[in-house]
């Protein structure tokens, strides 16, 4: 018998096999693979889960401003005159929907024949608001200016009016009464409050993913462009090319990123997608770097020389036998750059020079309520820079784990 314990060796299942198999071992970096898929799940469907609808869920109302989490309000919802604008819930997912009422926060109300009497929400104590009257065919109706609205004494008072788009309309005040009551007077919840425009706060959140997941999804394909082109040219043709994509690369290396990053994006102009291009110049280099050395002990293989034997293009062998052997590395750089990415978008909208306002962001948010912090709405930061922290974390903590999985070293015991 042996003194010594033999290990046992996974002779089956290919290398992308064994990989996938350490990590789902990895419980920490499973779990933050699925906060990073419902994260992303969460930006995509953006405005169809949205409390707030509204094209950058920008609904204000002075009279909610910074309300504490769980606060809510009756909210009488007053049809604008304007066209019904009707889209699909596709477009309704990626640009919300065109605001069609005006949000009227209120107290109490009581009818009063074809009318509403209620009174207005302040957020003060006692509340003493306005008293308004509206009328019910005004509140239920895009109407024409000078529309004639005229009631008819009988045994049930009828309304007779000519809506927006022309059409003559008789309706019973009691069936209007009822239908105002269950359809156009809600109880509106907010889960986080609002901030101190009176907008609802998750809904700012919810929205604000789709950025910053946005700009590092984009900056990490610009970066990977760049760099695998320019990183495998120097490390398979070597010499004059070599050298000069070599110092290249050290001359943007020696720019301090954020500098740079500042730099590109007053050149470019403020705005969303500036900001994204900005990004992802400025990544691109470590991808070249680690891209050139591969390449660099990659092309030495018999299996490139053949393929330069049998008479292949230099792009064939390139593309199609050299780079799937740099993946690896690749997909954890990408993490890496990833979670950078979402940092160097904070940061910028923070200063002012990255997505500008009504664009909700996540920078922008801490920027807006960071005063708020040494008084008693301190949430309206801390959320916004949880979030940051958390996602960071989850990609930092996802290639972390994928370099171990990838590491071919790694006997899979």
């Amino acid at each position: 018998m042996s003194l010594f314990k033999k290990k046992k060796y996974q002779s089956s299942g290919s290398l992308s096999s064994l990989a996938i198999r350490r990590f789902k071992r990895n419980k920490l970096a499973l779990s933050a693979l699925i906060f990073i898929a419902s994260t992303s799940l969460i930006a995509i469907l953006g405005y169809l889960i949205s409390p707030d609808s509204s094209p950058y869920a920008n609904n204000q109302s002075l009279e909610l401003a910074t309300k504490k989490p769980g606060f809510s309000v009756q909210i009488l919802n007053r049809k604008l005159n304007k066209a019904k604008t009707d889209i699909s819930w596709f477009q309704k997912m990626l640009y919300g929907t065109p605001k069609q009422f005006e949000s009227i926060p209120i107290v109490s109300y009581k009818f009063d024949g074809a009318n509403i009497i209620v009174e207005q929400y302040t957020g003060m104590t006692p509340n003493d608001g306005a008293i308004k009257t509206y009328s019910l065919v005004d509140i239920a109706y895009a109407m024409k200016q000078n529309s004639i609205i005229e009631i008819i004494e009988d045994e049930e008072d009828s309304l007779f009016f000519m809506d927006l788009s022309g059409n003559k309309i008789s309706l019973s005040v009691i069936d209007l009464q009822e239908r105002i009551n269950t359809s156009f007077i809600k109880e509106k919840y907010f889960i986080l409050g609002t901030d101190p425009f009176g907008r609802d706060l998750l809904s700012q959140l919810i929205i604000g993913t789709r950025v910053s997941l946005s700009v590092g999804f984009v900056a990490v394909m610009i970066s990977l462009l760049i760099g695998i082109t320019l990183g495998a040219m120097a490390g398979y043709f070597g010499g004059w090319v070599d050298n000069l994509i070599v110092w290249f690369i050290n001359v943007v290396w020696s720019i301090p990123t954020l500098l740079l990053v500042i730099a590109i994006t007053m050149a470019l102009g403020k705005g969303y997608w500036q900001v994204f291009i900005a990004v992802g110049l400025t990544m691109w280099v470590e991808v070249a770097r680690v891209v050139r050395g591969q390449v660099l002990s990659i092309r030495q293989k018999e299996f490139v020389e053949a393929g330069t034997a049998l008479g292949y293009s230099h792009s064939r062998i390139i593309f199609y036998h050299i780079l799937p052997n740099v993946i690896s590395p690749l997909i954890v750089i990408s993490a890496a750059n990833f979670a950078a990415a979402i940092l160097i978008e904070a940061g910028l909208s923070f200063l002012g020079i990255g997505v500008q306002p009504p664009v909700p962001s996540w920078g922008i948010m801490i920027k807006e309520h960071y005063g708020y912090i040494i008084l008693d709405y301190a949430y309206l930061a801390l959320l916004p820079g949880l979030a940051i922290m958390l996602m960071v974390l989850a990609f930092m903590i996802v290639g972390n784990a994928l370099r171990d999985a990838l590491d071919v070293k790694l006997v899979d015991e």
